[in-house]
């Protein structure tokens, strides 16, 4: 595990061939489906020899999809604040653990360093992070592509609720479809690594 802070001179590690961002929960969920999504979500990527960007925990979800991300052989960069290294039990184990000074660093962080982002089940969190990279995409802060796998029908009263913002005029349907979504992790996998190929505009999270 390779531990970093801003001012570090440590050269970074070489850079993945692609970059997945999940967001999720730092509980387990009530469901064993939702283990075992994270679990083959992880495995997934690493065994493409890509590389996992999450929140830096052990805990829950985001313990489960880091370490068996590791396990199939990819890596993971997690990215903390310092408030946080406690307690969300930081992960020790990465392959390059990067501690900021405030949540805002570290969702940005987060969206500099991936190609695509993933929602798995969670809580509070886990909906601001979608939300706020799913709005960065329609503001064009970045063009990569955004995904919610929907486990157990986890996110169907969601998805029924942004269908009925559409249809009440505050969602425009442009907007509802840059949201990728998917019930098998391999396949949306599959589908946000062929989208990523056409997000070839630079970031800029300046206005953020």
């Amino acid at each position: 595990m390779t531990a970093s802070t801003p001012g570090n001179s440590s050269p970074p590690p070489a850079e993945a061939a692609f970059s997945v961002c999940v967001y999720c929960g730092s509980r387990p969920g009530a469901l064993p489906a939702f283990a075992a999504a994270a679990a083959e979500l992880g495995q997934r990527i690493g065994e493409r020899g890509w590389r996992l960007v999450y929140g830096g925990s052990r805990a829950g979800l985001m313990g489960i999809v880091a370490d068996a991300t590791l396990a199939a052989g990819g890596q993971a960069l997690g990215v903390i604040p310092h408030s946080l290294v406690d307690r969300e039990v930081a992960h020790t184990g990465l392959t390059e653990l990067q501690v900021v000074a405030t949540m805002h660093q570290r969702k940005q962080a987060m969206a500099e360093a991936a190609d695509a982002f993933i929602a798995l089940p969670g809580g509070i969190g886990t909906f601001e992070e979608l939300f706020e990279v799913w709005t960065w995409r329609q503001l064009g802060y970045h063009d990569k592509p955004v995904g919610m796998l929907n486990v157990a029908g986890y996110y169907d009263q969601l998805l029924a609720f942004l269908d009925h913002s559409e249809s009440s005029g505050f969602v425009h349907p442009g907007q509802r479809e840059l949201l990728q979504v998917g019930d098998k992790p391999g396949e949306l996998l599959q589908l946000l690594h062929r989208l990523a190929a056409n997000a070839d505009a630079p970031d800029d999270y300046r206005r953020i």
